[in-house]
């Protein structure tokens, strides 16, 4: 092996430029960890900085759904409302039509 410098202390921090680590004959074949790559860790980098920028648009998406949610509920609430002050209005009237009736039956 002709490499200046150590495993931990290498002459340059280029990995490429670093010699290859081969396996001694000692080592059993398979017992190292295999190679990382790194391509798997840039595209999930790639992916994640894409979904951050995505971020604001879902929390905003999320706000007005929810406040649509919101003003169905009061809208509803409203026309409940207004349903039982007319059924009210209407048993008045029809009171008001049963004693004018009774009235006149009795004259």
């Amino acid at each position: 092996m002709n490499a200046i410098g150590t495993i931990d202390r290498p002459h340059t921090h280029d990995p490429k430029k670093q010699d290859p680590m081969n396996p001694s004959a000692r080592e059993p074949i398979g017992s190292a960890t295999p190679d990382v790559t790194t391509t798997g860790a840039n595209d999930s980098r790639q992916n994640r900085t894409r979904e951050m920028q995505l971020i604001p648009e879902a929390l905003a998406r999320a706000h007005m759904q929810e406040r649509r949610r919101e003003a169905e509920a009061e809208h509803q609430a409203v026309r409940l409302i207004a349903a039982r002050r007319m059924q009210r209005r209407a048993e008045r009237v029809s009171l008001r039509a049963r004693r004018a009736l009774a009235m006149a039956v009795m004259q």
